[in-house]
């Protein structure tokens, strides 16, 4: 997992609330086990017409959002369903946060798990970077380090982030990779035990 400690890139808002894995990767793209892949059906249904020409009127479908690395969000993001593919989606388009008033629990430690960071702002705030954003050619700073979002027009706020995910975040570590931070320990043991 890519470690994730301070991040700048261009954001493309959808503001909209209530996002539910489904729409963010519909469930006939989850055929496959391997977490690569998955972008190109990232909002589907929406980016997609139904004769399958692409909508030009969905935001990531625009070229001033091309290369987006932030998404923002409405509140409640990545409800519904707990498939783990939806983080993976995201990070596969090329997205390294997401910033929205709340996320769905489920969808958030899905996220973390997979090397994308959730930053919870205020609404007003979201509502604020998204309105900045909507012009194309926005970037945004996001310092993991001191936990502070800020942008070149004296945007700078702080957001929460437990301890323990941060942790996982800023050394890239993943299920796996925080056992083995532990090894030294598990081979002790396992000679002590003569496993």
């Amino acid at each position: 997992m890519q470690a994730f400690r301070m991040h700048r890139g261009s954001a493309a808002p959808l503001l909209r609330r209530d996002v539910d894995t489904d729409q963010i990767i519909p469930k006939q793209f989850l055929k496959s086990l391997e977490r690569t892949g998955f972008g190109r059906f990232l909002f589907h249904d929406w980016r997609t017409g139904a004769d399958g020409t692409r909508n030009p009127a969905f935001v990531l479908n625009d070229p001033r959002f091309a290369g987006a690395s932030v998404l923002l969000v409405g509140e409640n993001f990545g409800c519904g369903s707990s498939r783990e593919h939806a983080a993976w989606a995201l990070e596969d388009f090329g997205f390294r946060a997401i910033i929205a008033p709340s996320f769905a629990d489920i969808f958030r430690n899905n996220a973390i798990t997979n090397g994308l960071l959730p930053v919870v702002l205020p609404e007003a705030a979201v509502a604020l970077l998204a309105s900045r954003a909507a012009a194309g050619n926005y970037e945004l700073e996001i310092d993991l380090e001191s936990r502070r979002v800020r942008d070149d027009l004296n945007f700078d706020e702080g957001f929460d982030l437990d301890e323990a995910a941060r942790h996982r975040l800023l050394h890239g570590l993943d299920d796996i990779g925080l056992i083995l931070q532990h090894e030294h320990d598990i081979t002790r043991y396992e000679q002590q035990t003569g496993k």
